[in-house]
C-alpha cells in the first residue's frame, strides 16, 4: 500500500497544463476556485503522504517501535522503497516548513508596515491616498478593507479610468483575492509541482476583478485602457507593494487587455471536461493518500499484534 503513497506527490506535476487551460477555457471566478481548491488538495495530500512515509521509517527503527508500542520493527513488504522515501521526506518536510515559516513572517511584517502606513493616511470611504510621485494602486485587506492609491497614480489617470481602476480593486476586497493567492503561495511551498500554478491563480484573480470593473462602469474599453495605463505608468513601482496584495497593474496586463477588449467569452463545451480532470487529479490523490495510511496503519496493528502469535 506505501506504494499508493506516490500517487499524491506526482500527480501535482501534471496539473500545470489542466489549470492553464482551465483558465482559457472557464470563466475566471469559476476557474479560480477550480484551480486554488484542487491546488489546495493536492499540496494537502502530499504533505500526508510525506508525513506517512516519515511515520513508517521510524517506525521500522526498534526504538521508535517500542516507543509505538509494537511488538517488532514494521515490516511493510517494500522496505526498498519506504527507507529512502522516509529519509526524502524528513528532509522534504523540514525544507517546506521553513520556508514556509520564513514566507509567512515576510508577509506579515510586509502586511503589518502596509497597514501602518494607511492607518496614517486620510481616507475617504475605503479610499486611502498616500502622497508619492511613485504610481501605485493596490487592494489592501483588513478590517476595514481598503483601496490604497498613490497621487502619482490618480495624477496618471483620468477621471473615467480612476473609477474604472477603483471598480477593479474593489472587486478583490469583495470577493475576498487575498485568501486565493494565499493559497497558491502555501500549496506551491509544499510541492514544486504546484508553483506554477500560482502564476495561474494570479491571473485568474486578476482576470475576474477585470470582468467585475467592467460590468460595474459598463463599459470594458474604458476598464482596458484604465489597466493599460495604469500598468504602464506602476511598471517599476509593483515591487514596493506587500507580496500578497492583488492589484490591477500586475500579472501580464497585454493578455488581460486583450481579453477585455474581447466579447465576452462564453464557456466552452470542454471546459467542463477540463474543470472535471482537474477534480479528478485531486480526487485521486485523495484516495491514494487514504488508501496509502489505511494500508499503513492496518501494518501498525499486524506488527502490535505479533506477540500473540
Amino acid at each position: 500500500m506505501t506504494f499508493l503513497l506516490l500517487v499524491p506527490l506526482a500527480l501535482p506535476f501534471v496539473t500545470a497544463p489542466l489549470a492553464r487551460r482551465a483558465l482559457r477555457r472557464l470563466a475566471p471566478a469559476t476557474a479560480l476556485w477550480v484551480v486554488t481548491g484542487s491546488a489546495v488538495v493536492l499540496a494537502c495530500c502530499s504533505l500526508t503522504a510525506l508525513g506517512a512515509y516519515v511515520l513508517t521509517g521510524l517506525l521500522e527503527l526498534p526504538l521508535f517501535a517500542a516507543l509505538g508500542e509494537l511488538v517488532r520493527p514494521l515490516r511493510t513488504g517494500s522496505d526498498l522503497l519506504v527507507v529512502p522515501a522516509a529519509a526524502f521526506s524528513v528532509g522534504a518536510l523540514a525544507v517546506t516548513l521553513w520556508t514556509a515559516c520564513r514566507t509567512v513572517t515576510r508577509q506579515a511584517r510586509a502586511f503589518r508596515a502596509a497597514t501602518t502606513e494607511a492607518d496614517r493616511r486620510s481616507t475617504a470611504g475605503d479610499l486611502c491616498v498616500i502622497d508619492s510621485p511613485c504610481p501605485d494602486a493596490y487592494a489592501l485587506p483588513g478590517r476595514p478593507n481598503r483601496i490604497v492609491v498613490t497621487t502619482g497614480m490618480l495624477r496618471s489617470l483620468g477621471p473615467d479610468e480612476r473609477e474604472a481602476l477603483f471598480a477593479h480593486e474593489r472587486a478583490h476586497n469583495a470577493a475576498g483575492h487575498h485568501y486565493f493567492l494565499a493559497a497558491a503561495e502555501l500549496a506551491a511551498l509544499c510541492h514544486p509541482g504546484l508553483r506554477p500554478l500560482r502564476a495561474v491563480i494570479r491571473l485568474a484573480a486578476e482576470r475576474a476583478a477585470d470582468e467585475t470593473a467592467a460590468a460595474a462602469v459598463g463599459d470594458r474599453r474604458l476598464t482596458a485602457r484604465a489597466i493599460g495605463r495604469a500598468a504602464l505608468a506602476a511598471r517599476a513601482a509593483w515591487a514596493e507593494r506587500p507580496p500578497f496584495v492583488s492589484a490591477a497593474t500586475t500579472g501580464p496586463v497585454p493578455q488581460r487587455v486583450a481579453a477585455l477588449l474581447a466579447a465576452p467569452r462564453v464557456p466552452h463545451r470542454a471546459a467542463r471536461w477540463i474543470a472535471a480532470l482537474l477534480v479528478a487529479c485531486a480526487t485521486v490523490s485523495v484516495c491514494a493518500s487514504a488508501t496509502g495510511i489505511i494500508g499503513v496503519h492496518h501494518e501498525v496493528e499486524i506488527a502490535q499484534g505479533e506477540e500473540g502469535d
